[in-house]
């Protein structure tokens, strides 16, 4: 019998935003247009209790053992297609020998990705043919490849050893973090509360006056809305577990292309509460004599603050020597929060109020005098998102279709292999440069793209606006409604079901078959709507059950709430550093990345409770 073994891998378990690491996965340089499949094979599932000999190979993370067995007449060329990439070439695995006799079988050992379900494509003849299945973490396969008939072929997937379960070890951790949040606010309450309770100064307030004048009286009952922080700390805290690695689950991490995963919902939510938080504290600002004039020099200042310390500070190209001109990225996380903050705050200073309980009730807009009051800058952001929409759909690109929205690669059956975002890669390269833009996108994961793209590049800046600005127009709600809790309540609710609508026709409730998909790299349209949909939700959610009912202190998430700016360059600056990170005994384990990450999370949690208790408070 003719015996060979081969290693191949099927899906990488590296590539994210974050990291500026090549992942496994090399486009071949020739890849072949092959036939779409004519049939599907009968896989016939069995377990069996034998364990094969595996001792040359080893498994890393998200990854399964497959020996395909050949008992054909003919060799077997085994190629594979992961189900989460849309309309994707297969690409070859391996091949496997024809058999040397009859009842004997050749067979090739195979290394197959595990993050996502597969489907082998066996060419042996016309018609191909497919083998869908889903394998598990260090599962242990093989697959059986025999002529049933002249023209038939029988496959048959045989479970050597069952894959381990890494998602336990996740669900019994957040299982006790909830016990221990519960008896910790059984048993230390009235502190909480205490702390939370001070004023201590923040953005987020609602101030209330009986008067007209410019000045507050000293009477004037000033209330923190610990909601605002709360959700921005909850925001905060998920983004930064994301980035340290989220424990290397797939979920944990951006999608690949079209969809959501948990690590697509923070920032987007971070700049929805950027833009309530505008809406509050120009409002304050206002009321205290600040001058117009003077609020939008303190944006514009705060603005290119936020933008240098994302170009020189946080800058991911560090990790590949000093920082230099020829390789600097220009666009990111906090350059986008730089871009989105000036402008929703020069639309809030255009048309914001100081004053909002003076008005006239018995006109006919009353009622939806939190939108039309600021018609303007409805207008402004309308005139913006129409630029967003001819630029994405009408800009011609050299050699890809005019209004592409896909991924490049093996995507679209490998006809746009540099086409990777369309318009929006095509505006970055064109006036950022290619060295100047993200190297490593998350296309490369599954979609095997070579070309350049920033997920936070230019034409992405402006559905970044819209998103503030939807964030700017519930912080309007909270300060014409206050204290009004059930209409507030009424109109996130509101404003959650029309754009819960609107993305429901965007997207054709679907992942990729609708006008626009929800895509993050892309932030498109979609993606703002669906998002700030959920921003709604959750807001209303978490205003509800601690501003209104008092049911939450919103501990521990408060803290790191206020002191975002903080955490967030901190927790960039000293990634590398102990107690963040630490040398692992294994490496490819999730439950040891998993630990790892939790505790570098809450040592910033705990560091932001300690700067709480002292009063530190950094402010850009």
């Amino acid at each position: 019998m003719y015996k060979r073994r081969k290693k191949a891998k099927v899906e990488s378990n590296k590539g994210s935003e974050k990291e500026s690491r090549e992942t496994d996965h090399q486009r071949p340089d020739v890849v072949k247009m092959m036939p779409r499949p004519q049939n599907r094979c009968a896989v016939l599932s069995m377990y069996s209790a034998s364990l094969p000999h595996r001792k040359s190979m080893s498994l890393k993370m998200d990854e399964a053992f497959l020996k395909v067995n050949n008992e054909l007449e003919t060799k077997l060329v085994v190629s594979w297609m992961s189900n989460h990439c849309y309309q994707c070439l297969y690409q070859t695995l391996g091949l496997v020998p024809a058999g040397p006799g009859p009842g004997k079988s050749s067979f090739v050992d195979f290394i197959v990705g595990t993050r996502h379900g597969i489907t082998l494509q066996l060419n042996n003849s016309d018609p191909n043919v497919e083998v869908p299945f889903s394998f598990g973490e260090h599962g242990n396969y093989s697959l059986w490849v025999k002529n049933q008939s002249v023209s038939a072929v029988n496959c048959s997937m045989v479970t050597h050893s069952d894959p381990v379960n890494s998602y336990l070890r996740m669900f019994y951790t957040v299982l006790l973090d909830v016990v221990r949040g519960l008896l910790h606010r059984l048993s230390n309450s009235m502190e909480t509360e205490r702390l939370i309770n001070s004023e201590l100064g923040s953005p987020g307030r609602l101030v209330e006056s009986s008067n007209d004048n410019i000045l507050p009286a000293p009477s004037v009952l000033s209330r923190r809305l610990r909601s605002l922080d709360t959700f921005r700390g909850m925001s905060l805290v998920v983004m930064v577990f994301v980035n340290y690695g989220g424990g290397r689950y797939w979920f944990f991490r951006h999608e690949s292309w079209n969809g959501l995963t948990v690590a697509d919902l923070v920032f987007p939510w971070f700049v929805f509460i950027m833009g309530t938080s505008v809406a509050l504290s120009m409002n304050s600002l206002l009321r205290s004599g600040w001058s117009r004039c003077s609020l939008l020099l303190k944006s514009v200042w705060r603005s290119l603050q936020l933008f240098l310390i994302g170009v020189l500070i946080i800058n991911p190209n560090y990790c590949l020597g000093p920082l230099s001109w020829d390789g600097l990225r220009i666009p990111g996380v906090l350059q986008r929060l730089a871009v989105a903050y000036l402008l929703v705050a020069m639309l809030d200073l255009l048309v914001a109020r100081v004053h909002t309980d003076n008005l006239l009730v018995d006109v006919w807009w009353y009622p939806v005098r939190d939108i039309l009051l600021y018609w303007p800058a409805w207008i402004c952001v309308l005139c913006l998102e129409a630029v967003w929409l001819c630029i994405t759909f009408l800009l011609p690109v050299p050699g890809c279709p005019t209004g592409y929205l896909g991924p490049g690669g093996i995507g679209d059956m490998g006809l746009y292999s540099n086409c990777t975002g369309g318009a929006a890669g095509y505006v970055d390269r064109w006036l950022l440069g290619n060295n100047h833009i993200y190297q490593n996108p998350s296309s490369r994961v599954i979609y095997l793209t070579h070309t350049a793209y920033d997920p936070e590049g230019i034409l992405g800046s402006i559905n970044t606006v819209l998103m503030a600005f939807f964030g700017l127009q519930a912080g309007k709600i909270l300060l014409h409604y206050k204290d009004l809790h059930s209409k507030i309540i009424t109109r996130f609710l509101i404003w959650a079901v029309i754009l819960g609508i609107l993305s429901a026709v965007l997207t054709k409730c679907s992942r990729n078959q609708g006008f626009i998909p929800v895509n993050k790299n892309l932030w498109s349209l979609s993606y703002v709507t669906t998002l700030a949909c959920m921003a709604f939700v959750v807001l209303l959610l978490v205003y509800y059950v601690v501003d209104v009912k008092s049911w939450w202190s919103g501990a521990p998430f408060h803290y790191p709430g206020m002191n975002s700016i903080l955490v967030y360059v901190g927790h960039e600056v000293f990634e590398q550093y102990f107690p963040f990170r630490w040398r692992m005994a294994d490496s490819q384990s999730h439950a040891e990345h998993l630990a790892q990450n939790l505790v570098a999370t809450s040592c910033w949690v705990f560091i932001s409770y300690l700067l709480y208790k002292k009063r530190v408070f950094w402010k850009i």
